[in-house]
């Protein structure tokens, strides 16, 4: 009756763990999302997203090397215009504060990590949807993808090396990488968001950029009860050109992202977004959980779920402590 299997052994000690683990977090896996705002002066801390910062055009500068020499793989750049109108003018606008952003970064970091900005126009638009609206008020599909277009060429000539197409918009990969190839843009990579839901935990990331949404965005974002959609989204982006794959948010959707990895023949992503960052945070300020261990094990379900990239606004302080020798196991 003695048991001969004994799988305990290997979770005896901690180099044991660690010698068996699975799944493993590296700096390299997690991108830094980061907002730049175009009326700052000083940096603003978001209250809804403690530790998270708006940036002004120096501080983001500051904050981008930070987590470069904490070995982050990426940093994913986000806009908030000082002047918003219908069509989002100041997304394909040179001067506007994403593509002066993008400029400053690539000047300062060089080719040291890879600079991805958000392609979408829901920080630049007066109403806070991701595209332009029909006299009705609905999102005109086909319009976008022409502000979508110009805005692609617009953040490539800033200096991005990926554009993250965020809005949901049918077409929009394809009509993004004719509109790079056809301004000799062919090396701006696409970084898709295949299959983007319409979620609560998206929350705190209105106040990062100052959303002026009044409704929701349920017309073009996925609906959460819907698994078998997000391939079908995928694999259109795929087809369209698509170089990266982000499923978002992550940890309500690991079903979708483990679907997602298990098919993608492209490289796959997840956002870790804003209300999943908020909610550990605010537990652990409560004493509730731990802090450190729950950032490590949502980050490492991620991974094992199928992500190869990870987005999270904890990416330099993990990037920091990993690459410092600290011990996940």
């Amino acid at each position: 009756m003695f048991p001969t299997d004994r799988p305990r052994r290997l979770r005896r000690t901690r180099p044991i763990r660690r010698l068996v683990a699975e799944t493993r977090l590296h700096p390299a896996d997690l991108v830094l999302p980061l907002f730049v705002k175009e009326t700052l002066t000083e940096p603003s801390p978001l209250t809804s997203m403690p530790g998270v910062l708006q940036h002004t055009r120096d501080s983001l500068r500051k904050a981008a090397v930070d987590a470069v020499e904490a070995g982050v793989g990426g940093l994913m750049v986000f806009g908030v215009p000082a002047v918003r109108d219908a069509v989002g003018s100041r997304a394909t606008d040179p001067a506007g504060i994403l593509n002066v952003a993008m400029a400053d970064l690539r000047s300062e970091v060089g080719d040291a990590t890879v600079l991805m900005a958000d392609l979408c126009l829901d920080e630049f638009t007066d109403h806070g949807h991701c595209g332009v609206l029909t006299a009705s008020g609905a999102v005109d599909n086909d319009a976008t993808l022409e502000r979508y277009r110009d805005m692609a060429v617009a953040l490539a000539t800033a200096g991005s090396d990926m554009v993250g197409t965020s809005g949901m918009m049918d077409g929009q990969v394809g009509a993004v990488r004719d509109a790079l190839d056809g301004a000799e843009y062919a090396d701006t990579a696409v970084f898709a968001y295949g299959a983007k839901y319409a979620s609560a935990f998206y929350g705190p990331f209105r106040e990062a950029v100052d959303s002026a949404l009044q409704g929701d965005r349920r017309t073009y974002q996925q609906d959460p009860a819907n698994r078998r959609e997000a391939a079908r989204e995928v694999a259109l982006d795929v087809a369209e050109g698509a170089d990266l794959i982000m499923v978002k948010p992550a940890m309500a959707y690991l079903d979708v992202l483990a679907d997602v990895a298990a098919a993608a023949t492209v490289p796959v992503a997840a956002y870790q977004v804003s209300g999943e960052y908020s909610m550990i945070e605010a537990a652990a300020a409560n004493g509730w959980i731990d802090r450190s261990r729950a950032i490590a094990e949502t980050l490492t379900g991620i991974r094992r779920a199928g992500a190869q990239i990870v987005l999270t606004y904890w990416a330099a302080e993990v990037a920091a402590e990993l690459s410092a020798g600290r011990d996940f196991s």
